[in-house]
Parts: structure tokens; C-alpha cells; sequence
């Protein structure tokens, strides 16, 4: 666990010399930690956090940076960095970290391992030094997505339910623009998952327009000398109020403290708590309400909105880097989407690029935390599989190409299905299909466009090659089913809208198609 969490006996020493040397041992132990004894865990010790908890490098120049074993020369990601260092170390199962702005999710990204930050409020913060309360949230990392679910049960309190499966998977194309990660090398592995477990497409979202038009107060905080980018005007905005609201509530808590015993804070620290503006702490707490309805509309109880958890790979220790704004502008734009939100967020490793870690994060819905648990439990293993597939195949640049022009030729052919343009659509992913003919939604697609022009043997013959190269691939039993049907073959349809039930029982066209041809039919 880290230092800020209570444990009798000890000082918490909130990742300072001088808090330690002003503060005497505690007399309770935080319930969270009691909680997790209680289920079987063993606290084998506390781990180093950044200073005061206030930033998200992993420097801490009082005890030493905990070294990155994933990258030894790169910081480890803070605030809660010597946790992660531990998980990422082998030294221990799982361990506790706190984050307000990312101080669990991008030292779980930095080390390359699973890092859980629940829903707001929905953990005890009971004995826990506070930073920022109306951001403050108790998380924890894990290489293991059992451990990961396990612990989230016991501090959760979840009784055992059946898992469900998400429905819509939403990735945010212009969130994947501010990584310095090529974006197909992480949505890849995400794309590929959904398609192989669901026999689902992913939907492309703008969040930077989405946000825009749900929160109308976001122009408050859009000018200033933080933004450095004016393409993601909403983004770099909520950014800005979760710091104003970081900043503001880390001040009441502390300031008194500081101004008393006044510490040789790191230099960093003292330059952001100085500087000048009152922030509007009434108008940051409303754009935190309307961000956690705006995603909770997004999401529903269903819905996977996925990111990057960070702008890129770790930084380098001692790198000018980390005191650009642009790059803490950038990593906090990302991480200040749940932050503001309270939604529960997990960041997933995917490897390494430039042998250094990467990740993807997958955001649910405020208090749908046993959902996110559940769909990494159940998708953990087919994403470190296609993560394996990636790495070791040695694709030419120009089969990259034509795989990255099919995907875009299929975006196409989408815009124009929903634009009723039925042929058009057929020859975007007719384009797609010459282009990468390996991908079953390219036919699956296609045989949808067929449909709406009534070329029944033509989508009959397109859900026959989706199904040969995806045999669970649902949507296409449905429209084999539905062509078959109006070409008089009903034995085939009603075989075809079978075994769509049988890969997703609760499909409800399945089920009306069956019953219909079922009667006139018997």
C-alpha cells in the first residue's frame, strides 16, 4: 500500500520528510486496508509515493524514485509509483494506490500493468490523507485480472452475480490523436478483441464534439495559458477545471501545514501552488456533475468508451519533458476524463512500443465498476493474445498500408449505410474486402448493403465467406438468415437464426425470426 493510507502503529508519511517528522503514528488502520486483511491478504509494507501526493512523474527526491522495472530509465508514473513498481517487480500480488488525476492509471501504464481506478466515492476514503476529496478515489494495480476482480470484490462488497457481456464498445478517435502512440497499434489489439469475443464492430466516437455539446460551461476554462492546442478545445478545458478543482481542494487541505512548517517542497510544487487566479470552484464542481452525465449518457450500463491512458511512452528520468506543459496538458487532458466524471476507468497494458509500455484504458459508466471488472476478466486474455499476434508478425509497410485504407474504406461505407446510400456503400467495402480481404465485418457489411438492394444471393454468398473467416460472427447468421428467407429457403433461415441464438441467446431478432417463420411455416 502506499503513504497515504492509514495503518496503525506507523506514521503516514504522505511521501515527505517533514510531514513525517510532524505527525505522530496512527492510532486506526484505514478500512480499506482492513477490509483486504480481513479477505486473506497479507500486508507485507507501504511504498513510496510522489511528494505530498502532487504529481504524476514518480520523483520523489526524499526517498528515492522507486526504478521502473519495465523500463529502468523512465519514470515510473506517479503518485502512487512505488505501488506499481512492486506489481511490475513481482514483489507482491496486487497493491493499493490513490488517484485524483491519474496517480494510479498512469504509473499502471508507465510499468505495463493493470491499474483499477473505481468510481467515485463508491471505495471508503476512511483513513486517507486527502489531496483533492472531490477527486480523491482509492485504486489498485494488479498483473492478473483475477486478482485485479478479486480485490474490486472485496472493496466493493459485490455479491456474486452472472457476468455481462458489454454491447457497445465506443473508441475516441481524437483522444488517440493526442498520443505520441501510433493510434492503430493501440486500437488494433481493441478492435480485433471485440470482433474475435462479441462478433461486434467498434463505433467511432469525436469526444472532443460530444463533450462540447453536453457541457456548455467547458468555454469558462478554455482560454489561458494552458491551452496549447486549440484542436481539442473541450478536452484541454476539463483538463484545466479538474486542475483548477486539483489545486483549490489540495490548498484547503494543506496550505495551513505548509505555510507553518513551510517545507523545501519540491520546486515543481511550490511553482503551481503559486501561481496567480482564483478559480471558480463553484463552476469547476458543475462541470463535474455534467461530465459524469454527459458519459454516463454516452455509456449507459453497456457501453466501453476506450483511450489511451497516457500522451505516450514514459518520460526519461530527469527529462525536460516532464515540466512541459504541453506534455502534463496532454497526459491529465486524458486522465481528467474520469477524474471529472467519477466513472471507473482500468488501464490494460498492450506490450511495449519503442521497448517501452503501452496501454489502452477502458472507461464504464459512475458505479457500473463490477461491468469493467467483469469485461477484463473476460477479454484480458484474447487482448495480450492479439497484443502477441502483433508483435510477432512481421507485416510488410505495404500490407500495414492496405490494412489501415481498408479500415478506412470500411468507415466510409458505414457513413454512406447510415446515409441510405446503399451502393455506394456496397463499393466502399467492396474497396475494403480488395484491399484486406481477411476481415469478416468487411462481408458481413457488405451482405447488409446487398439486403437493402435486394441482391439476396449476392449477401447470401458475403455472410458465407464473413462465417467461414469468423464463425461467430452473429450478424452475419442474421442476414444469411433474413437472405435466405426471401429466396424461399426457410429451413436454411431458420438454421441460420438459430445458431445466432445460440452465440448470443438474448438476441432478440433471432428469437422474432424463428417464431415467424416457425407459424407459416410449421
Amino acid at each position: 500500500m502506499i503513504c497515504r493510507l492509514h495503518v496503525s502503529g506507523y506514521i503516514t508519511s504522505f511521501g515527505s520528510l517533514e510531514w513525517a517528522k510532524t505527525h505522530d503514528a496512527e492510532t486506526q488502520t484505514s478500512p480499506v486496508v482492513s477490509a483486504l486483511v480481513d479477505g486473506g491478504a497479507v500486508c507485507v509494507g507501504k511504498t513510496v509515493i510522489d511528494e505530498m501526493a502532487y504529481s504524476i512523474h514518480g520523483e520523489n527526491k526524499h526517498f528515492d524514485t522507486p526504478t521502473n522495472p519495465a523500463a529502468p530509465d523512465r519514470v515510473p508514473g506517479g503518485c502512487s509509483s512505488g505501488s506499481a513498481v512492486a506489481v511490475a517487480g513481482g514483489m507482491v500480488d496486487f497493491a493499493l494506490g490513490i488517484d485524483s488525476i491519474g496517480g494510479v492509471r498512469i504509473p499502471g501504464a508507465y510499468c505495463g500493468v493493470l491499474a483499477f481506478r473505481p468510481s467515485h466515492a463508491v471505495v471508503s476514503s476512511g483513513g486517507v490523507i486527502p489531496v483533492a476529496p472531490s477527486l480523491d478515489t482509492i485504486g489498485w494495480f494488479a498483473r492478473d485480472p483475477s486478482v485485479l476482480r478479486r480485490v474490486g470484490h472485496l472493496l466493493l462488497r459485490l455479491n456474486y452475480a452472472d457476468i455481462r457481456p458489454p454491447r457497445h464498445f465506443y473508441i475516441a478517435d481524437d483522444c488517440f490523436e493526442l498520443s505520441k502512440i501510433p493510434a492503430r497499434r493501440l486500437t488494433q489489439v481493441v478492435t480485433k478483441s471485440v470482433e474475435k469475443l462479441f462478433g461486434r464492430q467498434v463505433t467511432r466516437v469525436n469526444l472532443e464534439n460530444y463533450l462540447a455539446s453536453k457541457i456548455s460551461s467547458l468555454r469558462n476554462y478554455s482560454n489561458g495559458h494552458r491551452n496549447g492546442d486549440s484542436k481539442f478545445p473541450s478536452l484541454l478545458a476539463l483538463c484545466n477545471a479538474m486542475r483548477s478543482l486539483h489545486k483549490h481542494e489540495f490548498k484547503d487541505q494543506h496550505m495551513e501545514w505548509i505555510n507553518s512548517v513551510k517545507p523545501a517542497l519540491d520546486a515543481r510544487i511550490v511553482s503551481n501552488l503559486s501561481e496567480d487566479g482564483d478559480s471558480d470552484i463553484d463552476g469547476c464542481q458543475d462541470v463535474r456533475n455534467k461530465a459524469r452525465l454527459a458519459l454516463g449518457a454516452l455509456l449507459k450500463d453497456d457501453g466501453i468508451l476506450v483511450i489511451p491512458t497516457a500522451s505516450g511512452c514514459p518520460p526519461k528520468l530527469n527529462a525536460k519533458e516532464l515540466s512541459s506543459e504541453s506534455y502534463n496538458s496532454q497526459t491529465l487532458c486524458l486522465s481528467s476524463l474520469a477524474s471529472m466524471s467519477g466513472c471507473c476507468q482500468v488501464s490494460i497494458p498492450l506490450g511495449t512500443h519503442d521497448k517501452c509500455p503501452v496501454s489502452v484504458s477502458f472507461i464504464a459508466r459512475h458505479g457500473c465498476d463490477r461491468f469493467l471488472l467483469d469485461t477484463i476478466q473476460t477479454m484480458y486474455a484474447t487482448i495480450q493474445e492479439q497484443v502477441e499476434i502483433l508483435a510477432k508478425s512481421n507485416v510488410s509497410s505495404k500490407q500495414a498500408m492496405n490494412e489501415e485504407a481498408a479500415e478506412a474504406a470500411k468507415e466510409k461505407g458505414n457513413a454512406a449505410f447510415k446515409e441510405k446510400q446503399w451502393q455506394k456503400a456496397v463499393n466502399l467495402y467492396t474497396e475494403a474486402i480488395k484491399l484486406n480481404g481477411k476481415v469478416a465485418t468487411y462481408y458481413s457489411n457488405r451482405a447488409a448493403a446487398f439486403l437493402e438492394l435486394t441482391s439476396y444471393r449476392q449477401a447470401e454468398a458475403d455472410c458465407t465467406s464473413a462465417i467461414d473467416l469468423d464463425p461467430k460472427i452473429v450478424k452475419a447468421y442474421l442476414r444469411r438468415g433474413t437472405a435466405r428467407e426471401m429466396m424461399g429457403y426457410y429451413k436454411e433461415a431458420v438454421e441460420d437464426f438459430s445458431h445466432a441464438l445460440v452465440l448470443e441467446p438474448m438476441n432478440k431478432t433471432a428469437g422474432v425470426a424463428i417464431n415467424r417463420l416457425k407459424k407459416l411455416f410449421p
